[in-house]
């Protein structure tokens, strides 16, 4: 598995970034390679991607999630390994560092050379730099879900 870690400053009070987080369905807007994100219920996602030519459709189980401070995930089913946690960090009543770790388990041989040549790292870290040009340009978030999932 490779590991991705990233971290942006927004310009939002951390409330507005985590509130932005957690409305999946507009990921397509900032994350590329992301072609639709349906919630099918408070803790279950469905995902569809085209990376490089290759279409996945794959689910995910956010784990953990705690208001302003965190969502973690895992993948459940299809054919895409992953797991990983977005944090947030209140810098003062304006700005937000948000933070990004992620596990990736590539497969095929085009994909394993692709993150080898760092592809996967270069991919999160620009889904951060417009995840943070999407809120600070909108300046607000389009929705929110402020509900708590316990680990376990």
């Amino acid at each position: 598995m490779s590991r991705v870690k990233e971290a942006v400053e927004v310009a939002v009070p951390v409330h507005t970034a985590y509130n932005q987080w957690t409305q999946f369905q507009e990921f397509p807007k900032f994350m590329e390679g992301v072609e639709e994100v349906t919630q099918l219920d408070d803790t279950h996602n469905h995902w569809t991607t085209k990376i490089g030519g290759v279409r996945r459709e794959f689910d995910t189980e956010i784990v953990d999630q705690l208001a302003d401070e965190r969502i973690a995930w895992r993948t459940v089913g299809g054919d895409t390994k992953q797991m990983g946690m977005v944090r947030f960090q209140s810098l003062d009543d304006r700005h937000t560092r948000v933070e990004i770790v992620m596990e990736v388990e590539t497969s095929g041989a085009v994909e394993k050379a692709a993150d080898a040549l760092g592809m996967v790292d270069r991919r999160v870290k620009g889904d951060m730099k417009r995840f943070k040009e999407y809120i600070e340009e909108h300046g607000g978030e389009t929705g929110s879900w402020r509900g708590r999932v316990t680990p376990g």
